[in-house]
């Protein structure tokens, strides 16, 4: 099954065109916290999307907030002079955003905003900042970061980035992009163009570097790519496969799947010394490393034990444990930021593959998807919420999902079709 599953990674079926991605609310959370976000006082000067707009998409996105039509706003007040708490007691909003928006002599943007607490009747949060015109939909997610972060007591990912696949055709064959995105799918940036397939994108630890396995000379190697200059490097192009780049919590090191002593195992390689160490020694397939974040062991896949299973590898010692025990088949997994969760694609005999959390702590296992195919999952750096490949239809799209399974989101592409998600961390 393992065997199959690998020739599968090498093949991205779809057809389409590069877009943005769309955001569809496929599941809400009962316990969504009621939000009021009134609309900035003077942001249409800007001619760009409302601030207001983005705010309320990317907090409904979250699954923590639940905002409130702007048609059952009582007053639009747009700085907290005008607030009246007495004015909010018949709406169902236990928090209110104001902010107004003034362009600046230099062609800028001065924003201003303000959280409040209706239930305690007092101001959270407020803030000016500046930005330029190609800016404004970076202080609308900074904006949105510092509410989350504010009312749950958690990090906010909005301003982070995905990385994910795009195959479109081009007369008459298919190409390939690596596309990097906002958090929500809005303005999508080519890294890579290419007429052969492209898999397993990696984040560094600061967000500056990635790296991927591309089939653009016919046979797979493995890139590190410098994200502002473009510059890259190829970093591994052994005999066989070459597969599943990951860093190390340092940057320092990269462990992946090379098959150049004839069968696929787990390497570390020194980035800079190029050194190779094999960290396993098994007649199964060992594969999909992935580091856990402290940076002592490697989590993979393997089917050792007669069907696919996920294993933890004790970086020091090489010693091996088994994670996974439920289902005939678990792979492809990531780790959360904190190390306590497990997310991976698994299968019940007979079922679809879907995406499955395991608590590392208890044990115990959750299927959080409904969808079938679904693949890839990678957690986001704030540990709240995953995205993960799906398919509707023939075609593949991405979902987001929070750990626990209760809120879900969609975002197929406008024009295309997407696989191979790989959410940022928190840059540096």
């Amino acid at each position: 099954m393992l065997r199959t599953l690998l020739l599968s990674f090498f093949i991205i079926v779809s057809s389409a065109a590069r877009a943005e991605l769309e955001i569809e609310i496929t599941r809400g959370a009962d316990d969504a916290l009621p939000i009021a976000i009134v609309p900035f006082g003077g942001e249409t000067a800007a001619g760009n999307d409302a601030l207001a707009d983005i705010v309320r998409a990317d907090l409904e996105r979250s699954g923590r907030f639940k905002p409130l039509p702007y048609e059952k706003l009582p007053v639009r007040p747009t700085s907290g002079g005008e607030v009246l708490y007495n004015e909010w007691k018949s709406v169902n909003a236990n928090f209110l955003v104001v902010g107004s928006v003034t362009a600046t002599p230099d062609k800028r943007y001065e924003i201003r905003y303000e959280l409040f607490s209706t239930d305690r009747k007092v101001r959270l949060l407020g803030e000016k900042i500046t930005v330029a015109a190609d800016k404004w939909r970076d202080g609308a997610h900074f904006i949105s970061d510092k509410i989350f972060e504010n009312i749950t007591g958690v990090k906010g990912a909005f301003a982070t980035k995905i990385l994910y696949v795009n195959q479109y055709p081009e007369g008459g064959k298919l190409r390939y992009r690596l596309e990097l995105s906002d958090a929500d799918g809005q303005r999508p940036l080519s890294i890579l163009d290419s007429p052969e397939p492209i898999l397993s994108p990696s984040w560094s630890s600061t967000g500056k570097q990635i790296a991927y396995v591309s089939f653009e000379n016919r046979r797979p190697a493995i890139f590190i790519q410098t994200i502002s200059t473009r510059e890259r490097k190829k970093l591994a192009s052994f005999p066989g496969l070459n597969g599943a780049p990951s860093w190390s919590p340092d940057d320092k090191q990269m462990a992946l799947t090379l098959s150049r002593d004839g069968n696929p195992e787990i390497y570390v390689m020194d980035i800079d010394s190029r050194e190779l160490t094999r960290m396993t020694n098994h007649s199964a397939i060992d594969t999909e490393p992935r580091w856990a974040p402290d940076g002592k062991s490697l989590i993979f896949t393997s089917d050792r034990g007669g069907s696919a299973q996920i294993y933890r590898l004790n970086v020091a010692d090489k010693s091996v444990k088994r994670l996974t025990f439920d289902g005939s088949f678990n792979g492809r997994a990531d780790i959360s930021p904190d190390g306590r969760y497990l997310a991976f694609v698994h299968r019940e005999k007979g079922q679809q593959f879907q995406i499955a959390v395991q608590d590392l702590q208890s044990g115990v296992m959750t299927v959080i998807t409904q969808t079938p195919l679904d693949e890839s999952p990678s957690f986001a750096p704030n540990g709240v919420a995953l995205v993960y490949a799906t398919r509707k239809g023939k075609y593949g799209e991405l979902g987001i999902a929070s750990v626990d399974g209760r809120f879900q989101v969609r975002l197929p592409a406008r024009l295309g079709e997407v696989r191979e998600p790989a959410w940022s961390p928190f840059f540096k």
